[in-house]
């Protein structure tokens, strides 16, 4: 696979992701990771990065590793996100980096897809600032369905 063709064109995908400046890093079967710079108007009151910015990092850390996983059957399916629950444990300040891994094994996920003709499944995702520290933490479950 091509992981590096899907990194390049996800950053053009989503334009609201532009919009806030997100870079993908990474795309590779199962996980993603998207790096949200350290911009002023990103901020919030306290002068840590937004909470907003720190969701979108992750959601889009999420689709990374989703796409990552379905990348050959991308024309076949309509993938959404469900639903999301974050956790934001410290302060983020500078460029915060979200990486994502899939909850199952692509085949499991694949196999039910193909069985039932759609998916649900969890991306679990850590938001770490420049020094490593943990900052946030998010679970994204994702609903994928063939199309008709």
């Amino acid at each position: 696979m091509d992981y590096e063709a899907v990194r390049a064109g996800l950053e053009q995908a989503i334009p609201f992701n532009g919009h806030l400046g997100l870079e993908v890093v990474d795309v590779a079967e199962g996980s993603g990771s998207v790096r949200l710079p350290d911009d002023e108007r990103l901020r919030n009151h306290v002068g840590s990065q937004h909470a907003g910015g720190l969701f979108s990092a992750a959601e889009a850390a999420s689709g990374a590793a989703f796409v990552g996983a379905f990348m050959e059957r991308m024309g076949e399916i309509t993938p959404l996100a469900k639903s999301a629950q974050i956790s934001y444990l410290k302060l983020a300040k500078g460029p915060i980096l979200a990486t994502a891994t899939l909850g199952e094994d692509k085949a499991s996920l694949l196999e039910r897809l193909d069985a039932d003709g759609r998916v649900e499944f969890p991306v679990s995702v850590s938001l770490t600032d420049p020094d490593g520290t943990e900052v946030a933490t998010v679970t994204v479950d994702w609903h994928v369905r063939r199309n008709a």
